[in-house]
C-alpha cells in the first residue's frame, strides 16, 4: 500500500523518520513519501531506517504558501535536493519567524512558552499548541487553536507573503512534481474557480485522496484531474499524536486509505518529464 502525505519531528509530526518508516511497515505500507513542511530534513534518516523493510522512500515535501490571502499548501515529489536547499531555507528561516512572533504574542497576552531551539526543525502551529499544553494554559492542542493560535484568533500570524504560483514555479525549477495538496480544505475560493490558475502556473497533480475528502469531492477531483490532464496523489497526511490532539483521528491512522502503488507510476513518470525537459 502507499501513503504519499506523512509527516515527521523534522515538521509536525510526533514521530522520528525512522519510527515513521517503522510505524508505516507495521501498518502495511510499501512506498512512503516524506513530506515535512518546508524542509527536507527528515529524509536520509527515512531512507536509511527503511533498509530494514520492504518499503520504499519518496523524497518530498509540503511548501506553505498563500492564495488569495488564505494558506495554501503544494507538495513537492522528486525535487533535485541541491536546487532546492538555498530557496528552502529562506523558507524555512521564515517559518521560525512566524513561530516567534505568535510566542511573543502569547507572551504579552500572559501566556509566555519556550519552543525547542533546533533551527533544523519546521516550527509550525502545533507545536506551540504543544507548548500551550505543557505549560498548563489549556488541556489540549485543539483549545489551543480554537482561542489563540487559529485563524483570526489573538495570537494568529500568517505566513511570509510566498504565492502558490511562486510555490509551483519553484519547485518545478528544482525539478520537483507540484500537487496541490488537500483541495476541499482550502478556504480562499472553490477548487473550480482556483484551479485554472495554479494549472498555468504549471501545477501537475491533485491530492485526490485524503481523509477530510467526502466520496463525492473525491469523485470531483478525479474529473479534474481527467479534465486539465493532471495526477492524482492520495495520503492520510499523518501527523500522529500532535494532529489527533488538534482537530481529529483521521489524520492518526496510516494506511487507512489503502491506496494502490499504481499511483506512484504516473507521478515517477512526471518526475522523469521534468528532468529529461530540463
Amino acid at each position: 500500500m502507499l501513503e504519499l502525505h506523512c509527516h515527521t519531528t523534522c515538521s509536525d509530526g510526533s514521530l522520528t523518520p525512522a519510527q515513521l518508516v517503522e510505524a508505516a511497515a507495521a501498518a502495511g505500507v510499501t512506498i512512503l513519501a516524506i513530506t515535512d513542511h518546508d524542509t527536507m530534513a527528515g529524509w536520509d534518516e527515512a531512507k536509511a531506517a527503511a533498509q530494514a523493510h520492504d518499503l520504499k522512500i519518496v523524497p518530498g515535501l509540503e511548501l506553505s504558501t498563500v492564495c488569495r490571502e488564505r494558506s495554501m499548501h503544494i507538495l513537492g515529489f522528486y525535487p533535485d535536493r541541491d536546487r532546492l536547499t538555498l530557496p528552502l531555507q529562506a523558507r524555512l528561516e521564515g517559518r521560525h519567524r512566524r513561530a516567534q512572533r505568535m510566542v511573543d504574542k502569547l507572551a504579552e497576552l500572559g501566556y509566555p512558552i519556550q519552543l525547542p531551539n533546533d533551527r533544523a526543525m519546521a516550527p509550525g502551529r502545533p507545536h506551540i499548541a504543544a507548548a500551550l499544553v505543557q505549560a498548563g494554559y489549556v488541556q489540549s492542542s485543539q483549545e489551543a487553536f480554537e482561542r489563540w493560535i487559529g485563524e483570526g484568533k489573538p495570537a494568529y500570524v500568517s505566513y511570509e507573503k510566498f504565492s502558490a504560483i511562486e510555490g509551483i514555479q519553484l519547485l518545478r525549477q528544482c525539478y520537483a512534481v507540484p500537487v496541490w495538496a488537500h483541495p476541499f480544505l482550502f478556504r480562499g475560493g472553490t477548487v473550480e474557480m482556483v484551479l485554472p490558475e495554479l494549472v498555468e502556473a504549471g501545477l501537475m497533480g491533485l491530492e485526490v485522496y485524503h481523509p477530510s475528502h467526502s466520496p463525492s469531492q473525491i469523485r470531483q477531483l478525479e474529473e479534474y484531474c481527467q479534465q486539465y490532464g493532471l495526477l492524482a496523489t492520495g495520503g492520510s497526511d499523518y501527523h500522529g499524536s500532535i494532529s489527533n490532539q488538534k482537530k481529529d483521528d483521521r489524520h492518526s491512522v496510516l494506511n487507512a486509505l489503502q491506496l494502490s502503488p499504481s499511483l506512484l507510476i504516473p507521478l515517477q513518470a512526471a518526475a522523469r518529464l521534468l528532468r529529461n525537459s530540463a
